[in-house]
């Protein structure tokens, strides 16, 4: 079981991708009925209507019907100007000619008419602004952050660690973890000290620590595999619960969590309830106290080793227990 699968990542550059300029033109119109009655149509025939605007020109289309007044007919089209042409202050086309004639539309010598009219004004063009849709590659701050520690450029702290010598930078070190800060800066700090002792944790753990907190990720450790990757994983848990580093510690809590099976999950449910891994806790709990598994857990050695160690969390069992045969 491979606790560190790494997935390749693509050094191919992306190129800018330029997107496509379009414009929209848009006609402004206004448009509009209007019904004429021409009562006494025989007195009228032959009479023509100006145009009753002066100096003024507008494009227009229209349609001219005939309206039958009972209703009994449908509307009938005398005229038809689909395409719109130029209105200006003479009398327009089609307008002062005798084109009516009595027809089953004369009723009582009275004529209805009704003319629907589009008035274009000046059309709108709109046109939308060239838009470049540029990649924008992943930030490669945790990458120089990580040369810059291998390069070992400008340190000014070395950390001792059984017999193996670590160089870091202060600010890096107190900017991601408040215990660094503390001990670099705080009150209680020496800030003119160059070297410090490590106590209590292996070099291999520190060196992974000192990754994590320039990169903010954890080292390949592709050839660590099975129990190894495990005890590894599980250190680290402890060095990001010493020196605070939250994010390391979930990022652990989460590799040792899909990995849980009967014969390791008392074991991680101890260092979860003692380095306060509450989400990794409930996890194992969870598991303990599945109907498929609970039986083979109670029945092996290292839950019996649990039972010695720390009794309290037997007790968080049986509760975890209850809870779910209420359910």
């Amino acid at each position: 079981m491979n606790f560190f699968a790494q997935t390749p990542i693509s050094e191919e550059p992306q190129r800018p991708r330029m997107r496509a300029l379009a414009s929209l033109c848009t006609p402004s119109v206004v448009q509009g009925t209007h019904t004429f009655k021409i009562a006494g149509y025989s007195l009228q025939r032959g009479l023509g209507v100006d145009f009753v605007s002066t100096n003024s020109e507008v494009r227009a289309s229209f349609e001219v019907r005939l309206v039958d007044q009972a209703n009994k007919l449908p509307p009938l089209v005398l005229l038809s100007q689909k395409m719109p042409i130029v209105f200006r202050s003479h009398p327009p086309p089609y307008v002062g000619k005798d084109f009516l004639q009595p027809s089953l539309y004369l009723q009582d010598d009275n004529l209805v008419i009704e003319c629907s009219i589009t008035v274009l004004a000046e059309s709108k063009v709109a046109v939308t602004a060239t838009s470049v849709d540029i990649q924008v590659p992943p930030s490669d701050l945790s990458n120089n952050l990580g040369e810059l520690l291998k390069a070992g450029e400008e340190t000014d702290v070395t950390f001792e660690v059984r017999g193996e010598s670590f160089h870091a930078h202060k600010n890096v070190l107190a900017m991601r973890s408040p215990v660094f800060k503390a001990v670099l800066f705080g009150p209680m700090g020496d800030k003119t000290r160059w070297t410090m002792n490590i106590e209590g944790i292996q070099p291999a753990i520190f060196s992974a620590l000192l990754h994590f907190i320039y990169t903010d990720s954890l080292p390949s450790m592709g050839h660590l595999y099975g129990d190894d990757g495990e005890e590894m994983v599980k250190h680290l848990v402890v060095a990001a619960d010493r020196y605070a580093m939250e994010r390391m510690k979930v990022i652990c809590e989460s590799i040792l969590c899909k990995n849980l099976n009967v014969q390791n999950v008392t074991t991680t449910l101890a260092l979860a309830d003692r380095y306060h891994c509450n989400q990794l806790k409930n996890a194992c709990l969870e598991f303990i106290t599945s109907p498929n598994r609970v039986q083979d857990v109670v029945e092996s050695e290292e839950y019996a080793k649990l039972k010695r160690s720390r009794p309290a969390i037997i007790v968080d069992i049986f509760e975890r227990a209850t809870k779910s045969r209420k359910i």
